[in-house]
């Protein structure tokens, strides 16, 4: 088998990043590790995507194109990232069928369930096990519908910058791919990636996902609340959330921004870990073993404590370049300490491999 490449790009609020990986012989699973060969990002203008959907395809198409000729990606083929609150997930069990059927079969099965029409959804299925119930083998697993124009949206920008979505996948599960090894391949691990507007939560057991959550509240919510509390510029808030984090004393004149950035990230901090509390309480004995942070609001001075005590669990970054190689035009110096900012799109390069 010929190696492979594969570009995994992520559309996301604050930049478009893309990660091209090679695969040797065997794919992700292969003798040899994958290597990062290029990545690149650029930041989109502000409200150009919003919560993960493409709002000003023009401006989007633009940044793409100056990521393609910076990073110098050889091919138009990618994968595409989506996930927001138009796209859900729910554990489903259905009667046993080959996976295609199943798929086939999914608009006649899930209508009732769904808050859309079938017609305006694209629905997928991701087995997780087999059961044998008093009903006869089922397939349990996570159904996926998202709205059809929230998917088209964002291909529809891609397309406009001349590069070809080759597939479109959950970012939840790029997440996945991207950090479920080693030790956390064997534990029951909560991935949280927080993003500009958008915190997914994936909980998965073993390297198999068991609950996706997307909650409306990201890093600029926080910079929002700051630049609004001191009346100053996004960039100035930007950096001054920087320099305060949360949990630290900070002096009596910057009391009003230490609220400003607490206010939004207790309640970013409630909505996780009431997800955690969900999943235990529905998976009774199989609580969350260790949290795992990444994206760009990860990077908060703090956040990783602050979510420890809330939730009493260990909280670690998460580094899915641990285990790949690094080729020569990956420049892999300018990733130190942003390690975290590249899981979806190594991720999303990742699920066409397997």
């Amino acid at each position: 088998m010929a190696n492979t490449r594969v570009i995994g790009l992520d559309i996301g609020s604050s930049a478009v990043r893309a990660a091209e990986l090679e695969f040797g012989a065997g794919g992700p699973n292969g003798k040899n590790p994958p290597t990062l060969v290029r990545y690149g990002e650029v930041p989109v203008p502000l409200g150009s995507v919003r919560d993960g959907e493409v709002i000003q395809p023009e401006s989007v198409a633009t940044a793409l194109r100056q990521l393609w000729s910076q990073a110098k990606f050889e091919s138009k083929d990618v994968v595409l990232g989506v996930g927001n609150q138009r796209v859900l997930v729910r554990e489903l069990d259905l009667p046993w069928m080959p996976l295609a059927q199943i798929k086939e079969s999914l608009p006649y099965q899930v209508g009732e369930m769904l808050p859309m029409a079938t017609d305006d959804a694209l629905l997928d299925f991701y087995p997780t096990a087999e059961l044998d119930t008093s009903q006869g083998r089922q397939a349990r697993g996570l159904l996926v519908a998202a709205q059809r124009d929230t998917v088209t949206a964002n291909v529809l920008a891609v397309e406009a910058a001349g590069l070809h979505p080759q597939m479109v996948d959950l970012n939840a599960f790029a997440l996945l791919r991207a950090l479920a090894r080693g030790d956390l391949a064997n534990a029951t691990a909560a991935f949280v990636d927080i993003g500009a507007t958008i915190t997914t939560v994936v909980i998965a057991s073993r390297g198999v996902p068991r609950l996706v959550r997307s909650l409306p509240s990201g890093g600029q919510h926080v910079t929002n609340a700051l630049a609004t509390a001191r009346s100053i510029s996004g960039p100035e808030a930007e950096a001054l959330k920087r320099e305060i984090g949360i949990g630290y004393a900070v002096p009596a004149d910057r009391q009003d921004a230490a609220e400003a950035i607490s206010h939004v990230v207790r309640g970013l901090v409630e909505s996780v870990r009431n997800t955690f509390v969900y999943y235990t309480g529905n998976n009774p004995g199989a609580g969350v073993d260790v949290v795992v942070l990444t994206g760009g609001g990860s990077h908060l001075p703090g956040l990783g404590q602050y979510l420890s005590s809330a939730s009493r669990l260990p909280v670690t970054l998460g580094d899915p370049l641990a285990g790949l190689r690094t080729g020569k035009s990956a420049r892999r110096d300018q990733l130190t300490g942003r390690e975290s900012c590249v899981a979806l799109p190594v991720g999303l390069a990742y699920g066409v491999a397997a």
